[in-house]
């Protein structure tokens, strides 16, 4: 199991969220690049990185400082956030991200999501965001028809190899997972399941390896110190 640290990104700084509002914003740091640079140090093997002015947006809009993340990192980094073109797909691999990761668009354009597999295959994970097990587009502001598992059997269907599943309720509220929901879609796909949101406490990441999870992102937990990187990947190991 992997443990990925998040940096998300807005106006150029690294901050976070409280359940995805815009209007509870904590910023961590003025330089993205060095957050990044401080996890890859203390044991990261890949960074998650979402472009929240781009989720809100529909197009990225944090480019430069990403690239600059990728340029300078030694390790792999992920990225969503307002990923919605090809073109874009195209431009944001070739800045250095090895994973592109496609959220609303999976859920509005499914011609897309199969293009996009079958173009970049393992460049490409699908985010799923849920609340109350729907999920929910476009920043979080709206929310789709589709259940979480129905959505993520599509995605498996159409070719896709890794999903991220967050619990919108659980995000960056420092809560616990939602232990049961992650443990549903690990049965319901057989793709790898990053798990996403309420980590707070190294206990969690031993009761998400339990669940059978591939991976865990961890945001606010490792700011605030809650959660100490390097024991959590030793946990993860």
């Amino acid at each position: 199991m992997k443990i990925y640290p998040a940096i998300d990104i807005k106006d150029g700084r690294c901050v976070r969220l409280a359940q995805g509002r815009f209007n509870d914003v904590t910023v961590y740091s003025d330089n993205p690049v060095e957050v990044a640079l401080k996890w890859e140090q203390l044991g990261a093997e890949y960074i998650h990185v979402v472009d929240l002015d781009g989720a809100r947006a529909g197009e990225p809009k944090n480019i430069p400082v990403i690239s600059e993340m990728a340029v300078n990192l030694g390790i792999p980094l992920q990225l969503g956030g307002g990923i919605r073109t090809i073109e874009m797909i195209e431009i944001i691999l070739c800045k250095g991200v090895e994973r592109v990761i496609l959220g609303t668009s999976a859920v509005k354009d499914p011609k897309l999501v199969k293009k996009a597999l079958k173009t970049f295959e393992n460049s490409i994970v699908i985010g799923i965001d849920a609340r109350n097990g729907m999920v929910a587009i476009e920043g979080w502001a709206k929310t789709s028809e589709f259940t979480a598992i129905g959505f993520a059997k599509k995605m498996e269907e159409l070719g896709a190899k890794t999903i991220i599943y967050t619990d919108i309720s659980r995000d960056g509220m420092l809560s616990g997972p939602n232990l049961k929901a992650m443990e549903e879609m690990v049965k319901a796909v057989a793709i790898d399941v990053i798990a996403s949101g309420g980590v707070s406490k190294l206990e969690d990441i031993k009761n998400l390896k339990d669940v059978g999870v591939a991976g865990v992102i961890v945001g606010k937990a490792l700011y605030t110190g809650d959660v100490d990187l390097k024991q959590a990947i030793d946990i993860a190991k």
